[in-house]
């Protein structure tokens, strides 16, 4: 952690702006507050990727919240290949004061220099090697993936820098590191597939409760009168699974993944996490 963090912090003199990648449907969880800390004197633009996974409306709640802060931020979906063309005019928007000068003094088409950064398994891979058109960086849907830092090149007139996904030594808030896990940001050894569960059932019955029963076809008794525990052994049996709680924890953090209870978003803007 402290060796990327260190390789990040001195690579920023090199680079005009930062392209910081969260997950849509984590905008807030999957920004390693480590990070911002180091960016935060960098132009900086947050690009909220898989945003095909995200619920729109709150996606658009956090793009302006980004706005209200400051920060300028665009919804993409690299995996599809939709929304990469706003990239360049956003990064060329947010420099042109900086492109002008060198315009200026004679310069022209001045190549501009991004930073990639952001934590496991937010699509910066993706993201990099459709803004280069070819498979320059490797990809999967798995954390960890990109080790190396490269510089690459892409025919939009800007030089990217990809870095190592930096996950934070460790996380405090108990749901920011079940939203991660039930993401896949979080290898999911680390955490008991039981635990992220109850927890995406829990969340489920208090923000998207239509999307819960039409997706496993529950009554409102079925939800109501049971505790999330009781749900989920109720869930294992109705799945067919008998007692194996494992078994149906994991179906249930897949079909979370796989868009198959709709598009969620787990964080609210202006949610504060205390204990």
């Amino acid at each position: 952690m402290n060796k990327a963090k260190n390789q990040v912090q001195d690579r920023l003199k090199l680079v005009d702006i930062v392209l910081e990648i969260v997950d849509a449907r984590l905008p807030f969880s999957s920004r390693n507050p480590v990070l911002e800390q180091i960016i935060d004197q960098k132009k900086h633009i947050i690009i909220l990727n898989k945003s095909d996974l995200a619920d729109p409306k709150i996606t658009a709640d956090w793009k302006l919240n980004f706005e209200q802060e400051g920060t300028e931020s665009i919804e993409l979906d690299a995996k599809h290949n939709k929304g990469l063309g706003k990239i360049k005019s956003l990064i060329r928007s947010e420099l042109s004061e900086k492109i002008e000068r060198y315009e200026k003094n004679g310069v022209k088409n001045y190549q501009i220099k991004a930073m990639c950064v952001g934590i496991p398994n937010v699509g910066k891979s993706t993201i990099l090697n459709r803004m280069v058109g070819k498979n320059v960086a490797v990809t999967g849907n798995k954390p960890g993936v990109t080790k190396n830092q490269n510089w690459l090149k892409t025919n939009i007139g800007i030089d990217l820098l990809d870095t190592p996904g930096i996950l934070w030594p460790k996380i405090d808030d108990p749901k920011v590191g079940m939203k991660l896990a039930l993401s896949g940001a979080i290898k999911d050894k680390i955490y008991a597939p039981d635990d992220v569960a109850i927890y995406a059932l829990n969340f489920l019955e208090t923000h998207y409760m239509e999307q819960l029963q039409e997706g496993y076809g529950l009554t409102n008794a079925d939800i109501f009168n049971h505790t999330t525990p009781e749900l989920l052994m109720n869930l294992t049996k109705k799945f067919g699974y008998k007692e194996d709680y494992d078994r149906a924890s994991r179906r249930i953090i897949d079909d979370v993944r796989k868009l198959k209870l709709g598009r969620l978003t787990f964080d609210v803007p202006g949610e504060f996490y205390e204990e």
